[in-house]
């Protein structure tokens, strides 16, 4: 009974090592995505849904369009795309609402797909990835806040796009619970994510 008590301490001991290993690994990746702008001439710029309040962007959302905006003005792509489907409740999608708002910043409707589906990250990849397919896009310039650009990079790799991505500046320095928040949150959904648990 010593030994496999033992034995059980030692693989408890090893267990918790190895998830402590685990979190600091994918919590490191986090804040590198976060920091790093890899923004470059790419085919796409595709922007990533938050939410929208009936019919006007969140100002999460707002910031996401207005960078992606930007990297559209430096000419760094001719295409841009905004993903995000709704809520049951909801009369307008992320995407849609993505679309009116860069139409009235003098994006031509030509230079705009809308994806108005998907309710998630993976769906949204996964819908970008066809729409890629589609319009032969090869590179693509990935928007959102940077703590969600680790998981969304790879999620995107899985679907076999190649991404840049490219932070949303930050206006103001964000409190440290709700950095601890946003972290602790990636740090699950990609780990549920790698475990095929939805």
């Amino acid at each position: 009974m010593a030994v496999l008590a033992s034995l059980l301490r030692l693989v408890g001991t090893l267990a918790i090592v190895a998830a402590v290993a685990w979190v600091g690994w994918v919590e490191s990746q986090i804040h590198w995505y976060a920091r790093h702008d890899e923004a470059r001439p790419a085919n796409a710029i595709a922007i990533f849904g938050a939410a929208e309040y009936d019919g006007r962007p969140s100002p999460v959302l707002r910031a996401r369009l207005d960078h992606g905006l930007e990297l559209y003005q430096r000419g760094l792509a001719p295409l841009m795309i905004t993903l995000g489907g709704s809520e049951p409740s909801d009369q307008h999608s992320e995407g849609a609402v993505g679309q009116d708002y860069l139409l009235a910043h003098g994006v031509p409707e030509s230079a705009i797909i809308a994806e108005t589906q998907s309710s998630n990250t993976e769906e949204s990849a996964r819908r970008l990835s066809i729409i890629a397919r589609a319009n032969r896009l090869k590179s693509i310039v990935v928007v959102s806040d940077g703590t969600h650009l680790f998981r969304t990079h790879a999620i995107c790799e899985k679907y076999g796009l190649t991404v840049y991505t490219s932070p949303r500046p930050v206006g103001h320095s964000i409190p440290l619970r709700e950095a601890l928040r946003r972290t602790t949150h990636e740090v699950v959904s990609y780990t549920l994510w790698r475990m095929h648990i939805h």
